[in-house]
This record gives structure tokens, sequence and C-alpha cells, in this order.
């Protein structure tokens, strides 16, 4: 059935939940995964004047610490849970397209990620990584809440 999944993540409690279930279900399945952080872009729109670039760079290393840390906790899980496992990253202002980007490249063909399951005008006005890779992707999403 399926035999690489993908399993993006952000670092949230939901997410890494959704990471465990994704890695649980891969082994019982014998197949592999590919955890995925997608670095974003920080926002500095209108106050760059002011910003300077030390503490550009320091933010930068910030990110890409804790993205770091959020693979090698994948890497760490599937390890212990005896499930093949690669990461990747990418930097990106649209998360959502990393993710549909990485999935067609690596060959996945799942994608297992959470919905922090904003309502209402907040999920209007937020909008949903997880609702956007399910407009805009072919691969067959599984959505852990």
């Amino acid at each position: 059935m399926f035999t690489h999944i993908l399993l993006p993540t952000d670092g949230s409690p939901l997410s890494e939940a959704a990471v465990q279930k994704g890695i649980q279900f891969a082994k019982t399945i014998n197949a592999r995964v590919t955890g995925f952080c997608v670095v974003t872009a920080l926002p500095y729109v209108g106050c760059e004047a002011e910003i300077g670039e030390e503490f550009k760079k320091q933010a930068a290393a910030a990110v890409q610490a804790e993205v770091n840390k959020n693979l090698l906790a994948i890497e760490k899980a599937a390890k212990e849970a005896g499930v093949p496992c690669e990461t990747a990253k990418a930097k990106s202002a649209q998360p959502y397209e990393a993710i549909i980007d990485t999935a067609a490249k690596k060959g996945c063909d799942l994608i297992i990620m959470a919905s922090h399951g904003r309502r209402g005008v907040q999920a209007l006005l937020l909008g949903s990584e997880t609702q956007k890779v399910l407009t805009h992707t072919k691969i067959p999403v599984l959505v852990y809440r």
C-alpha cells in the first residue's frame, strides 16, 4: 500500500504527536519515513532598517537550531522503532509548497501531518498549512488531530 511517508513537523506538541503516530503506522506497514521541516523566512517587513545584521544572523541561527532539533527527534524516534528514516529541510515562505515539493521529489506516497484544529474566523485569518497541503497536493494526506 504505502511505502514512503513524509512526516512534516513544526515542532509543536500536536505535530510531534503526529510524527510519533506516523512512525508507528510506518512500522506496521513496513514503510520508511522522511522527517521534514520548513525553515520559514523571518518577517522583517516594515522595520528592516531598524534590525541589525547581527540580530538577523542570531535569529536565523536560532531557527536552524530548532529545525535541527526537530529533525533529530524524528530520526531518534524512527531508529528506536526500527523504521528506516531520512530527514530533509527546505527554506520557503510558503511551507505547504515546500511540503508538497519535498513529498514529490522524495517519492513519498503518503503525507501524515497534524491539524491544529483552528475554527471560524481564526482559521480564516491564520490559514492552515494542512488545509493548503490538502487542497494542492495529489498525494494522499492523513491528518492527525
